[in-house]
Formats: C-alpha cells, structure tokens, sequence
C-alpha cells in the first residue's frame, strides 16, 4: 500500500508534512518485509536530528533495521504506545504507527524525497 499524499525515501521511511511538522514513520511495505516486529527504540523528545542519519531502530523476529531520518529537525513527538505495542507497526504503520513528529529545520529538504508514484515504482522493481 502507498498513500498518494505523503513522501517516501528509498529506505521505506513516510513522511506526512504540514507547515514545518512531519510526522513520519516506516512504510507498509517496510513492516511487510521485516516481520513481525517486536521492539522499537526511539529517540528522546528534544533530540535534534540530522538528515540521513539513524534516529532510532526497529527489531523484527527476522532482522533490526535502523530508522533514518529523512529530513533534519527537532523532535517534538515520539509514539510511547510503540515502547509497549510495537506490533502496533504491522497492524497500522500509516496511522496509529507512526513512529516521531519532527520540526523541520530546513523545509528544502523535503525536495529529495519521493512522490508516492515513485516510490511505489521502487518496490515494484
């Protein structure tokens, strides 16, 4: 599944940005591959992200995968109900699932991601 209106990475990462907040998360497809997942470890609340680096991880029964951010902010959000329902990332990683709230600190970022036609062409290939 891929939502026209939000933005993708190439490492399965969505972003769902208004103004200068995004809330983001890993895609459906992400969930799909890893398995069921089991742990996620986040970041604190405050911690200041950099585009391209890991903000945290997730633990599946196959494999851990580091969750890259997609752009660079601040954190002002972070999903506690994952810290006791990770599962929660299987069953609705679009909505309930979502993972950090981020403020943008450079907007211009959000050039270099995917449109969702592209992305879906991604994990088609």
């Amino acid at each position: 599944m891929v939502l026209e209106h939000l933005l993708y990475t190439e490492s399965h990462e969505w972003l769902n940005v208004e103004d200068d907040i995004a809330v983001m998360g890993i895609t459906d497809y992400a969930q799909h591959e890893l398995g069921d997942i089991v742990y996620v470890e986040l970041p604190e609340v405050g911690d200041e992200l950099t585009k391209g680096e890991a903000l945290g991880s997730v633990e599946a029964v196959k494999a851990v995968e580091d969750i890259i951010s997609p752009v660079s902010g601040e954190v002002l959000e972070v999903n506690e109900a994952l810290e006791d329902a990770p599962e929660t990332i299987n069953k609705s990683a679009f909505e309930e699932g979502w993972i950090v709230k981020i403020k943008l600190s450079d907007p211009t970022e959000l050039d270099a991601l995917l449109k969702a036609n592209d992305y879906a062409e991604l994990i088609e290939e």
